[in-house]
């Protein structure tokens, strides 16, 4: 009883956390390819093999009532504390390389999240894509800008000449 309360305890833990929590399920997997999935999202999150009643006693008392459906099968959760779209890319990526991982949603932002939706995230670009984009259009805008003001400004210095 003990050792369930301390699993309890440490799992909500990780729920406080974490600002992403995503569910899959592993059925099959190997523990050389459960290894591989923990190396491929070990910088942005933490992934363990979970049991489902310990899971949602912790979810609960964290105050994430959103798992519960899909607590069933041998599951595992991905404890997200860094990019969330990277580790739903990296998910995405090892379950296209071996079907038997199976997302099957999460949590993001206090949201409940379906495998589809996790999927969604997964084909978003990086962080750091988004922003470089961002920062060319807001260049180009400027730049345009410039020129216009530059115009007005030899327009200006024509009509005054004349």
């Amino acid at each position: 009883m003990a050792q369930k309360d301390a699993s309890v305890a440490e799992l909500t833990k990780s729920f406080e956390n974490s600002n992403a929590v995503l569910l899959t399920e592993y059925r099959g997997l190997t523990v050389a390819q459960l290894k591989e999935l923990r190396n491929s999202i070990r910088q942005d999150a933490e992934y363990a093999v979970v049991k489902n009643t310990l899971t949602k006693i912790a979810a609960n008392k964290a105050g994430i009532s959103a798992l519960d459906d899909d607590l069933k099968g041998p599951s595992a959760v991905a404890f997200v504390h860094g990019d969330f779209v990277a580790t739903a890319k990296a998910l995405r990526d090892f379950a296209k390389a071996n079907p038997l991982l199976v997302i099957k949603g999460g949590v993001f932002e206090g949201n409940a999240l379906t495998a589809d939706e996790v999927n969604k995230y997964a084909s978003l670009e990086s962080r750091e894509v988004l922003l470089a984009k961002a920062a060319g259009m807001m260049k180009a805008t400027m730049g345009k800008a410039a020129a216009t003001i530059d115009a007005l400004r030899e327009k200006l210095e024509t009509a005054q000449a004349a």
